[in-house]
């Protein structure tokens, strides 16, 4: 064995070295009065190490690298990703903080899970067998459930987790079973080899290819929240700390999706014509139904996860095309979602901490009397999800949406206009929450408060990505070499 190859992991080896240091600071400064915020302070240390790392990383391979054999595979397209979604995890990291203070002395468990659960999502991305993919699908989905379940002495936070781990547990026999069903048409659980087994398919092995892909494809939807493997969503956003929500709805489903576009782009290739239908049925089920009951929602994180959900479906909506502008597209996506996202989720967790806990919509009633800095971050961030020029968001959906109809058939152009059609939707019940804020009246609005200093860092990374993301063709440019 040459264990030369295991450099070729440097994302990975980083966040291990990162756990490892945060288990000791954490044994450290166990009896130590600002263990939280020596523990934080190290974390964001970690979180920009392995920033610079997988970029370094993404820079310096312009190719391919293949390891154990082909067990391991990265290309330059999972090296952006793996930039993106530690830049996601810097922001929650900093907008975490006064939870985490909270929380006692829990901050170096929940770092742990942090890192944890992205190292899974890393080796997941990065795999090119089934087995490994499945390793690193539960490396990341079992400390997300820990992180679920962190208010364990509140009731939603430990329903929210029991439904999770129930959903997870069952999403992942179901996709089990559906490589079982791929292994006996394929004999073997390599990417690769796999591709080359479906290509001669006869009309025998077919039947059992399109189980297994079915299969497969319904346990990464239920990572990804598309209809209709959605139902655990709502209650479990509702149940999270709020910092855990806003990391399950941008960092566990850009890996998830970027996973799955490049394993039905180069697995199933073959059987593109099957999945290709599958996906517009599920594009436009995600996108419709999520945005109808989100304008039903009173609870601003159950409306969040609605949101998420309709997300999901434009993030998929890159995979129509079949085409390495696709996988840019959804790239491209997935980093303008967490950064107007997560200012979302910035200031629900703001205003929890300082409301007593509430997170109805009701609360934000005259928000700007109060609040003004707030209130105009947060409508600028939901502008952006909700497409409209000049922010982040509007050339996001352009580009899936560019990426979609480049395939070229009615349905293909169908599937676009109904996204197009539900994005007028959207902007409606994201203009609910910016009604409340600036016109609904109240007697008793928020008081004013100031925020803390890594909130306002998080706020600031988060508009800055809103207002230039979209302006700065240089970034788009970096992830459409990179796919290349």
């Amino acid at each position: 064995m040459n264990y030369s190859e295991f450099l070729k992991m440097g994302p990975e080896i980083v966040l291990v070295l990162a756990l490892v240091v945060m288990f000791i600071a954490d044994f450290v400064l166990h009896k130590s009065e600002s263990k939280c915020k020596s523990l934080f302070s190290l974390m964001a240390v970690l979180m920009v190490v392995s920033l610079c790392g997988t970029f370094c990383t993404a820079a310096s391979h312009p190719e391919p690298v293949s390891a154990f054999g082909g067990l391991y595979v990265v290309s330059p397209a999972v090296n952006v990703m793996k930039s993106i979604l530690v830049f996601g995890t810097f922001i929650v990291v900093l907008m975490a903080q006064p939870w985490v203070e909270k929380t006692q002395r829990l901050a170096g468990e929940f770092y742990m899970l942090l890192i944890s659960t992205l190292l899974g999502m890393f080796i997941m991305m990065s795999s090119g067998n089934f087995l490994l993919f499945f390793l690193g699908l539960e490396t990341a989905s079992v400390p997300l459930a820990c992180m679920v379940a962190f208010d364990k002495w509140k009731q939603n936070s430990a329903e929210g987790a029991a439904k999770y781990i129930l959903v997870a547990t069952f999403s992942s026999g179901v996709m089990l079973y559906g490589i079982s069903f791929i292994y006996a048409a394929a004999g073997t659980l390599y990417f690769d080899d796999v591709a080359a087994a479906l290509s001669p398919l006869t009309s025998d092995h077919l039947p059992l290819c399109i189980m297994g892909l079915v299969f497969f494809f319904s346990g990464l939807g239920f990572k990804i929240s598309l209809v209709p493997f959605h139902f655990w969503t709502a209650d479990t956003y509702q149940g999270a700390p709020t910092p855990v929500t806003g990391y399950l709805s941008v960092i566990s489903k850009g890996a998830a999706a970027i996973t799955l576009a490049i394993i039905l782009m180069k697995v199933f290739q073959p059987l593109v014509y099957y999945w290709e239908y599958m996906l517009y049925i599920v594009i436009v089920l995600s996108i419709t139904v999520a945005n109808l009951f989100a304008i039903r929602q009173s609870e601003l994180k159950r409306f969040m996860a609605f949101s998420s959900i309709s997300q999901a479906g434009y993030i998929m909506l890159a995979v129509v095309g079949n085409s390495q502008l696709g996988v840019a597209a959804l790239t491209y996506y997935v980093l303008v979602y967490i950064v107007a996202n997560m200012a979302v989720f910035t200031v629900i967790n703001v205003v929890e901490q300082n409301n007593g806990g509430r997170t109805d919509m009701a609360a934000y009633n005259g928000f700007y009397q109060t609040n003004p800095k707030l209130s105009f971050l947060m409508t600028l961030a939901l502008f952006s999800l909700a497409g409209i020029p000049p922010f982040a968001g509007m050339f996001s959906k352009f580009f899936v949406f560019m990426a979609a109809a480049e395939q070229g058939s009615a349905a293909a152009y169908f599937v676009v206009f109904v996204a197009l059609v539900n994005t007028v939707i959207s902007l409606y019940y994201y203009l609910l929450i910016v009604k409340a804020m600036y016109i609904t009246k109240t007697d008793s609005p928020l008081p004013t408060f100031k925020s803390d200093l890594n909130t306002k860092v998080a706020m600031a990374i988060c508009t800055v990505g809103v207002m230039l993301f979209g302006i700065c063709s240089c970034i788009y440019e970096w992830i459409a070499a990179a796919g290349m």
